[in-house]
C-alpha cells in the first residue's frame, strides 16, 4: 500500500499504545478516500478481471487495441496493485455434505473424495482468490477530493469502454483492501461496520 513513513523505531511502550491506522499511516477512511497522517489523498478502484482463455487470438488483440487506446489519453500517475484474498470454502464443504443421506453408493464415494480435497486446499491455505487494483493519489488540498474522484470515475470510464470491468472502493471496501495488504492473518468479512475488521497492536511480555 505504500502507507508507512520513515520514522524512528517505536520503543516497546510507544508500540503498545500505537493503533493499526497509525502503524501503516492511515489518517482515516471516509467515503471514497483514504487519507494518510503525512497529508496524502488516495483513492482506489478495482478492476475485475476477465479470462483471456475464453477469448481468441483475433478477440485478445482486438481487447489489447482497445484497452491502448483507451488508457493511451490518462495524463497522470497511479499505481497497480495485486493481492491475494483467501477464500471460506467451508459452506462449499457443508452443502457437499447435506448430498451424501441421499445420495447412492456411487454418488457417496465422489462426494467423500472431492470433500476430502476441498479439506486439503483448505488446511493448505491454498484457496485464494486474485483481486487487481489501481491507486491514484494527490495531496490534500482544497477541492482535492473531487479532483481525485473525477480522475477515479474518469478512468472507470475508460476501462468499461475497454470492455473491462471496474469501480470506484467506498469506505467498507478500502478497510478490506488494507486488510488484505496489512494483515497477512485477514480473512475476508462481510462486516456491515469497518470496525470490525479494523486490527489493533498489542504488545506481549516475553
Amino acid at each position: 500500500m505504500y502507507l508507512r513513513k520513515s520514522k524512528p523505531k517505536p520503543t516497546g511502550t510507544d508500540l503498545a499504545a500505537q493503533t493499526a491506522q497509525q502503524f501503516v499511516n492511515v489518517q482515516d477512511i471516509r467515503g471514497n478516500f483514504l487519507y494518510t497522517q503525512d497529508g496524502w489523498l488516495l483513492c482506489y478502484l478495482r478492476i475485475f478481471p476477465i479470462s483471456l482463455d475464453l477469448l481468441s487470438p483475433s478477440e485478445k488483440r482486438l481487447l489489447i487495441n482497445k484497452l491502448t487506446a483507451e488508457l493511451s489519453s490518462i495524463r497522470f500517475p497511479f499505481k497497480f496493485l495485486a493481492v491475494s484474498r483467501p477464500i471460506d470454502i467451508s459452506p462449499l464443504i457443508s452443502e457437499l455434505g447435506a448430498l451424501l443421506p441421499a445420495a447412492d453408493p456411487k454418488q457417496k464415494e465422489l462426494l467423500r473424495q472431492e470433500m476430502l480435497e476441498m479439506n486439503t486446499f483448505a488446511l493448505s491455505g491454498e484457496v485464494v482468490e486474485r483481486q487487481f487494483y489501481l491507486m491514484l493519489w494527490q495531496r490534500q488540498e482544497a477541492g482535492g477530493e473531487r479532483d481525485l474522484l473525477e480522475k477515479a470515475k474518469r478512468l472507470v470510464h475508460h476501462f468499461e469502454d475497454g470492455q473491462v470491468q471496474a469501480q470506484v472502493l467506498k469506505q467498507q471496501d478500502i478497510v478490506q483492501l488494507c486488510n488484505l495488504v496489512n494483515n497477512p492473518a485477514y480473512t475476508h468479512l462481510e462486516a456491515t461496520e469497518p470496525e470490525a475488521t479494523m486490527p489493533f497492536l498489542t504488545l506481549r511480555e516475553v
